[in-house]
């Protein structure tokens, strides 16, 4: 595996004093605390308190304007003041950076929200994830093979955070994906996993003639109907039923363009495979195959390599158990395998994405 800035400079030598690596160790011993507490302090409202306050709060404020008993306010503002997200001065607290971010930050927010809502229970089986290859921590939620056949039933917060987290990293693309996706000038765009059709809609409404059809589970679909039902250009969009992890399950043919977005971190190595293949098999000599992915070593920034590579758990304990989010040396060879040529890679989409545009052998 090689690495490209800053990633290179950052991941190959040692960050940290002996004494900051000494108090890192005990923040992760701690880590399922810490995060609950700095959860709590956010929907508490005592970060909000604190910055709407500039002068600092005492305990006692804190309790009185919160309704929470004084003990309460001090066991997390005592924990919250050693983690470092908020600061003792003259006796008054205040909300440090740290904090702030945790409050203000929206994908700090996404982030929490979905590992409260979708991750945290089921991690305690991230062990027998690992040995067994199998989604152990998804029976928090409910009883499937994979967590996409029960999307459309998760319990009510989880299935709200789940696809508020998939929204938040996609929709900060769009706009940038459409102009590098209709340069081609699609007559046709299949979208693979096309999910809610998000997607579809940008598309339909950025092009009055382009028809777009998703391809995706059964019960994906009727969702999809359900959320672009008298949306402009939902009578340009049409579903395709099909499960790509059966290896007899083909694409579609004539399509100008073929989209996978988010959707190929799904799968394993050897399932990226099979549905590269598949698609290689359905595309004719004029048409383009846009992968677009948020590949941890692709990043401007290396607090997104940390988050991406710390969802890549999520897909092993909670989605299927044999997925990640992938290094982009790893997706380029499962291309390559396929028979698709990478004709040229689109960085810093968005927040975080890449395009891959690929075309057949």
């Amino acid at each position: 595996m090689e690495l490209n800035s800053p990633q290179k400079e950052i991941y190959g030598k040692e960050q940290h004093s002996a004494l900051r690596a000494q108090r890192l160790a005990q923040e992760i011993a701690f880590g399922p605390i810490v995060f609950q507490v700095s959860r709590l302090m956010v929907k508490f409202g005592i970060f909000q308190l604190l910055d709407d306050h500039k002068d600092g709060l005492t305990l006692e404020e804190i309790a009185e304007k919160t309704g929470i008993s004084l003990y309460g306010v001090k066991v997390l503002v005592e924990s919250s003041l050693t983690i470092g997200t908020i600061l003792l001065k003259k006796g008054k607290f205040h909300l440090a950076k740290t904090g702030w971010f945790l409050l203000n930050d929206q994908m700090a927010r996404v982030n929490m929200d979905f590992n409260h809502d979708v991750n945290y229970l089921g991690m305690f089986y991230l062990e027998e994830t690992i040995l067994k290859g199998k989604p152990e921590g998804l029976k928090t939620l409910g009883n499937w093979p994979t967590i996409y056949e029960g999307l459309s039933t998760l319990p009510k917060q989880a299935q709200k955070s789940w696809f508020a987290f998939d929204h938040f990293y996609s929709d900060n693309s769009f706009d940038q994906a459409l102009q590098i996706v209709f340069a081609r000038q699609p007559k046709n765009i299949l979208d693979v996993g096309g999910n809610t059709g998000r997607w579809a809609i940008q598309c339909v409404r950025y092009n009055p003639e382009v028809k777009v059809t998703i391809m995706d589970l059964p019960q994906q679909l009727e969702m999809m109907r359900q959320q672009t039902q008298g949306m402009e250009g939902a009578d340009r969009i049409n579903g395709y039923a099909g499960n790509l992890l059966d290896p007899n399950t083909q694409l579609p043919k004539d399509y100008d363009v073929i989209w996978m977005s988010q959707f190929l971190d799904c799968f394993s190595e050897e399932e990226v495979v099979s549905i590269l293949k598949r698609a290689a098999q359905s595309m004719g000599k004029n048409s383009r195959l846009f992968i677009m992915e948020t590949f941890w070593d692709r990043q401007n920034f290396e607090t997104a390599s940390y988050c991406l590579a710390q969802i890549s758990l999520y897909f092993s304990a909670m989605a299927n158990g044999n997925s990640k989010m992938y290094y982009s040396g790893d997706m380029i060879r499962c291309i390559e395998e396929a028979g698709l040529k990478v004709e040229k890679i689109h960085d810093n989409l968005g927040l975080a994405h890449s395009i891959v545009e690929c075309e057949a052998v």
